[in-house]
């Protein structure tokens, strides 16, 4: 069990080989992100519960989706699922500036919080659903998505720049983290581990 951020990223290089990623994951406060009562799991890698039946994801889950985006530092990111703020967190360490949406407010609220606690700025809470994006701020060049579906949707994939990448897991109960990317007016598809996350819900 980690018990500190140390811990835990020593744990994480046995799945995750970029350094960025794990150093972004050791900035992250992640018990500013989790339920009080859940304090003492805060640094284990493992998914945790949070309100509106939504989980906080484990970070080997978090810094896998990290790493396969591939982010340099200068991307503008959007996040949809934002859920505990923790990914975004993540990304925000990673990118110039994410734009997370979410379509619970409860939860957007949260995450605001966690945010603000973490001395993290680079982040803008948007609440609405997220299989439409936000068109006001593509393209992007990175799109992370918290959630499963079984086909990309249409509307973040429009929304990808040139060169672009998106994370995503596809499938039904066999899921597996999916990583497209614009190449022209082409979209190439990679595939990678199963995981597991809940259903991606359109309005």
């Amino acid at each position: 069990m980690a018990r500190d951020a140390h811990e835990l990223t020593q744990i994480l290089r046995a799945t995750i080989g970029d350094e960025r990623v794990l150093r972004a994951i050791a900035a992250v406060p992640r018990d500013a992100f989790v339920p009080p009562e859940l304090l003492d799991c805060a640094w284990d890698d493992e998914a945790l519960p949070i309100a509106a039946g939504q989980t906080i994801s484990q970070p080997t889950v978090v810094g896998r989706m990290c790493e396969l985006l591939e982010l340099t530092g200068e991307e503008i990111v959007l996040d949809v699922g934002t859920g505990s703020g923790y990914h975004a967190a993540v990304l925000s360490r990673l990118a110039a500036h994410v734009y997370s949406i979410e379509r619970h407010a409860e939860l957007t609220e949260g995450a605001r919080w966690a945010l603000e606690r973490a001395g993290i700025a680079n982040v803008t809470l948007l609440v609405g659903d997220g299989t439409r994006g936000h068109p006001a701020a593509a393209p992007y060049d990175a799109i992370n998505v918290a959630a499963r579906s079984t086909e990309p949707p249409a509307a973040l994939v429009e929304q990808l720049a040139p060169g672009g990448r998106m994370v995503i897991p596809l499938g039904g109960e066999g899921q597996h983290l999916m990583r497209l990317r614009r190449r022209g007016d082409a979209i190439e598809r990679e595939r990678f581990e199963r995981v597991r996350f809940v259903p991606l819900v359109s309005e």
